[in-house]
């Protein structure tokens, strides 16, 4: 910790610098923080709201029930691709200078907490159109944040690591997303799922966080909190695995990417 404290203004640059590559010579800019979910949450509303007609939650417009799905799902999507990519990315660095390595996935995770935040107004926004009263709850949208960050970060630690030996890493990443959106209650609601698979479903850490994510916006839908709970414990486990793999394979990065 003492190392990254000393390092911590080349943490605060790669992250700053991350957000400036994201939106360098595009028209739209930061639009694209929000053109993305909000594009998929109209296909959604449309292609399982109107045309399958799929039971959601009760009281909840289909566009909040999948935005506040999307916000975290998108978060966790892109971020996983771009960490598990970091270390093959900054070739230069890893090479040339040191540091602790762990500030690169780091900075990419910081970094796409900006578009979250930029969507999650754009979320307050849509509560607030569809007359949704603002309850307490909402105080966790923020707070959730944290675990989305430290998940996300020890998959992508994992990955980045073991990309710098095998690059069909980067091949497999996209490919275990668009996966990972259907065995996570992205689309549907968990009670839509039958209970013998619920346990199973929780093994997910994703589909914990995504839990309760809409739960901040809507304190009064059903929840299985166990389940939720064992999501987020699965969480941390992932992180300090993903971890410990990173530092123990930190000292070969330089020779082998």
């Amino acid at each position: 910790m003492q190392e990254l404290w000393k390092y911590r203004e080349l943490f605060y640059f790669l992250a700053w610098r991350d957000v400036k590559v994201r939106y360098k010579q595009t028209v739209l800019g930061v639009f694209w923080a929000v053109i993305q979910p909000l594009f998929t949450m109209a296909v959604f509303t449309v292609l399982f709201g109107r045309l399958v007609r799929l039971e959601i939650d009760p009281g909840v417009p289909p566009t909040v029930f999948y935005f506040s799905g999307l916000l975290p799902w998108i978060y966790f999507a892109s971020t996983l691709s771009q960490v598990g990519n970091s270390l093959v990315s900054n070739v230069g660095l890893v090479k040339k200078v040191y540091f602790p390595r762990v500030i690169l996935p780091g900075a990419v995770a910081l970094a796409g907490v900006v578009d979250l935040s930029i969507g999650s107004v754009l979320l307050g926004l849509l509560l607030l159109y569809h007359g949704i009263a603002l309850s307490w709850s909402l105080l966790l949208w923020p707070l959730l944040a944290l675990p989305l960050v430290v998940m996300t970060l020890g998959i992508g630690m994992f990955l980045a690591a073991l990309n710098v030996k095998y690059r069909d890493v980067k091949h497999a990443i996209p490919f275990m997303v668009q996966i990972g959106i259907f065995v996570t209650p992205v689309i549907y609601p968990v009670r839509l799922v039958p209970e013998r698979f619920h346990f199973l479903l929780a093994l997910n850490p994703m589909s914990g966080l995504v839990e309760a994510f809409r739960f901040a916006v809507n304190p009064w839908r059903d929840m299985n909190w166990p389940a939720v709970s064992l999501s987020l414990v699965i969480g941390v486990a992932v992180f300090l695995a993903g971890l410990t793999y990173f530092r123990k394979a930190e000292r070969t990065f330089a020779d082998v990417v």
